[in-house]
């Protein structure tokens, strides 16, 4: 685990995916870095490795993770994407294992390491409490819980309390100081509070945000009920 970047809850995630690039993603950054402020919730911007320079030198307070990474050296390596490359253009972090990025499990713990080398958090995701507690031996930073069934569009359940804290549990049975991040299905605010009260460190979307009608406005609507919702329990 990267130790020098404290990621301090209750914080949001924000995955542009290859829906956004250029301004328009640096608009959305600005946006996100302003509502972060405004509520006091820290935020993660993930845009494609092209733009990581852009939005982190547009940007003075998020925290730029790139969307994927690969465990090789400097030198031959065609077509991937180099550690010291996205810790160079500026980002801090990067996420790992997306559903739709997957690594063996091998290759995501040589990817950690790496990470861990070079200076940057690692956020890796989990489909399961099995893939959690695999994940969570390898000491992350950050991992994220998401079903791959709800992922671009799923509903999450209105009551998961349950198994938000039985993920916790395992998860912070193995590391403490793990963030641990429910992900997945988020579509509006009310979402996002549920999640939180459930026990939750942090809540994240992409498509929610993305497709909404007003994504500016939805992006305010989530993070304003993280906010009320942490501060109800804690």
């Amino acid at each position: 685990m990267y130790s020098s970047l404290q990621v301090i809850p209750p914080f949001f995630e924000i995955g542009p995916k290859a829906f956004l690039y250029d301004q328009d993603v640096l608009d959305l950054a600005r946006h996100a870095e302003f509502i972060g402020w405004k509520y006091d919730v820290r935020i993660i911007f993930t845009p494609q490795s092209v733009d990581i320079r852009l939005v982190a030198q547009g940007t003075k307070d998020l925290l730029v993770f790139a969307q994927h990474m690969d465990s090789l050296p400097v030198g031959r390596g065609v077509g991937s994407v180099l550690p010291e490359a996205v810790k160079a253009a500026g980002a801090v972090g990067v996420l790992l294992n997306h559903v739709e990025k997957r690594l063996s499990m091998q290759e995501l713990e040589r990817t950690i390491r790496r990470a861990d080398q070079v200076g940057l958090a690692s956020m890796a995701c989990a489909d399961s409490l099995h893939d959690a507690l695999t994940i969570a031996r390898m000491a992350p930073n950050i991992i994220i819980v998401e079903s791959p069934d709800l992922i671009g569009g799923g509903r999450r359940a209105e009551n998961d309390q349950e198994a938000v804290a039985r993920i916790n549990t395992t998860i912070w049975g193995v590391n403490p100081e793990i963030r641990v991040l429910h992900g997945a299905g988020i579509s509006s605010g009310r979402d996002v509070y549920n999640i939180i009260k459930a026990g939750s460190q942090a809540a994240g979307s992409t498509s929610g945000i993305i497709k909404a009608p007003d994504p500016f406005a939805m992006l305010e609507e989530m993070i304003r009920a993280e906010r009320e919702a942490w501060d109800q329990i804690h």
